[in-house]
């Protein structure tokens, strides 16, 4: 196996409180040394001056679509995607079809990623059978498959009494339940959040409360069942204040935010461009400003992508009835960037944090930091590199993406799964 040495870029390993000018040795696919290191031998140099050495970054909610709708992305192509975009790890979602609801499939998962060679994909069980919120997957068994937590996404889990069984199954295995919070009878057939741009528009509008009143209610029952808890895509004011306040409590609670949602606000669906349809919906200003200032202050523990792949001629179809999600595994880093950095919301170091550590941690992996001997999974970023994004170049199958001719700073430029360099910009 190649060993790699990279020299003279800025280290930032939140896991261990690193921040620094120095260098980092891989030997044999694990990370042997970091600091200032001198008369190393190395097949490849890399020198990273003026970039970021960083763990690998991880996103713990992506749709890779396989099994069922291979086209629009596979296991293959979104693991490819994901590299180009500077993560070494990811987690797909199970509303796949059939869902990933039994240790077969979590298997067959694991075998199509390890085939694939480039990130690597941890399998998210399904808490219900078939997604169906009625009855309990077989938890138990996905957990010695390899499932590493447990989410209906897509749909939320409607009965209180389920969802409190699931909670009490999954503290017995250590493992999250992540909620896609949106209490369906709130919601309704609503495509675009509910308020001014929606009655203008002429569209069926879905509640901030179909989210909030989910996410408080789950809040209750993990307390209850003394479960951790993972609420995906936060995208309203009222849903910072309700992890704000659970993790006051003390409460095993945790959350994340998308860039779309720390970016984009009601007022793009003027166009009735359905690139901006997606769910939970975009919401306000005032929302949107709650999420940034949610980031800063560590209510929002990770961001995510929820990369939502969908066909041309899917996304093509009038408003209401073209499906929610964009993708977004291509350009994440320089979105969150974006949002976040130029904005002079965070850092560069709690950036990482919240790409690497923060998403390990949750899903109790082995991973997102630069320890020695941790497995060298890193990526290395030009935080000053400006692009413009051009989708017909995306790795991923689908293009469904709002972004499209943005111009955007910052952008992975190495990234180095177990060892191997995976993508060379």
């Amino acid at each position: 196996m190649t060993n790699i040495l990279i020299k003279n870029g800025r280290i930032i390993d939140p896991a261990n409180k690193v921040d620094m000018i120095g260098d980092l040795l891989i030997e044999n696919g694990k990370i042997k040394a970091v600091g200032k290191i001198k008369d190393a031998t190395a097949d490849t140099i890399i020198d990273a001056k003026d970039k970021i050495i960083a763990p690998g970054l991880i996103d713990l909610h992506v749709h890779l679509r396989e099994p069922g709708r291979e086209e629009e992305e596979t296991i293959a192509s979104g693991s490819a995607a994901a590299v180009t975009g500077g993560f070494t790890s990811v987690a797909c979602m199970p509303n796949t079809d059939p869902a990933i609801d039994n240790e077969a499939t979590v298997e067959f998962i694991l075998n199509r990623s390890a085939a694939a060679k480039m990130a690597n994909v941890f399998p998210v069980g399904a808490i219900t059978k078939e997604r169906k919120g009625e009855s309990l997957a077989e938890m138990g068994q996905m957990v010695r498959a390899g499932a590493v937590a447990f989410t209906d996404d897509g749909s939320g889990v409607q009965d209180p009494s389920v969802m409190l069984r699931a909670f009490q199954y999954a503290k017995m295995f250590n493992k999250v339940v992540m909620q896609h919070c949106q209490d369906d009878c709130l919601a309704g057939n609503g495509c675009m959040n509910a308020g001014y741009y929606a009655t203008i528009l002429g569209l069926p509008g879905m509640s901030p409360l179909a989210e909030e009143i989910m996410l408080y209610r789950d809040v209750q029952l993990a307390k209850a069942a003394g479960a951790r808890y993972h609420a995906q895509h936060l995208s309203t004011a009222g849903s910072v204040d309700i992890v704000r306040q659970a993790k006051a409590q003390g409460l095993p609670v945790t959350a994340e935010a998308t860039p779309h949602h720390l970016l984009l606000t009601e007022k793009e669906c003027e166009t009735y461009d359905t690139n901006f349809k997606m769910n939970p919906p975009l919401r306000t200003q005032a929302d949107l400003e709650a999420l940034r200032q949610g980031v800063a202050d560590g209510t929002i523990d990770c961001l995510a992508t929820d990369h939502a792949p969908h066909l041309k001629s899917a996304k093509e179809l009038e408003f209401p009835a073209a499906p929610f999600g964009i993708v977004g595994l291509d350009c994440a880093l320089g979105l969150y960037a974006k949002a976040l950095i130029e904005s002079g919301t965070i850092d560069w170091p709690l950036l990482i944090k919240l790409m690497t550590i923060n998403p390990a941690k949750i899903l109790t992996i082995d991973k997102g930091t630069l320890s020695e001997g941790a497995d060298a999974d890193i990526t290395i970023i030009d935080p000053n590199y400006k692009w413009k994004v051009d989708t017909t170049k995306f790795i991923s199958k689908s293009q469904n993406c709002p972004y499209n001719d943005w111009q955007l700073t910052a952008k992975p430029v190495i990234t180095i799964v177990g060892g191997q360099i995976k993508f060379q910009l």
